[in-house]
């Protein structure tokens, strides 16, 4: 990997670009059935919430884990993760107005839950292997 390329994939502010494009994205696609302008509101919404959520995401998976010890560790900080962002995402996508609720939060959802498992994992096995 080049140098360049591996600063860009360290970016942060690359990464919320990227989740503000890709899931603003989804869901757009997700209400393209309704009229304009709920399937760009949809996006905006959902391309800030994912933004926001992407940021704070991983941060907040390392302050759980390290509050949390034996086998909670491996659960708890992803189902917290899970719990906070279903209740934002459909919370502002109501508050919104944003017809297909559930197909829109379900990639964004689905994709954050995998994230925060999988980080969980890495960091609960880096503990036990310290």
């Amino acid at each position: 990997m080049t140098g360049r390329l591996r600063a860009l994939a360290g970016s942060s502010v690359a990464h919320v670009l990227f989740a503000f494009v890709a899931m603003g994205s989804w869901a757009v696609f997700a209400n393209r059935a309704h009229p304009m302008p709920k399937p760009v509101l949809a996006g905006a919404v959902q391309g800030a919430l994912s933004a926001v959520l992407t940021l704070f995401l991983k941060s907040g998976i390392e302050q759980l884990s390290k509050r949390v010890g034996g086998a909670a560790a491996y659960w708890v900080p992803p189902l917290l993760v899970c719990l906070v962002s279903i209740s934002l995402l459909a919370a502002f996508h109501w508050l919104s107005g944003t017809p297909e609720i559930t197909k829109t939060i379900a990639v964004p959802l689905a994709v954050s839950t995998s994230y925060a498992t999988l980080y969980t994992l890495s960091l609960a096995r880096r503990r036990r292997h310290s």
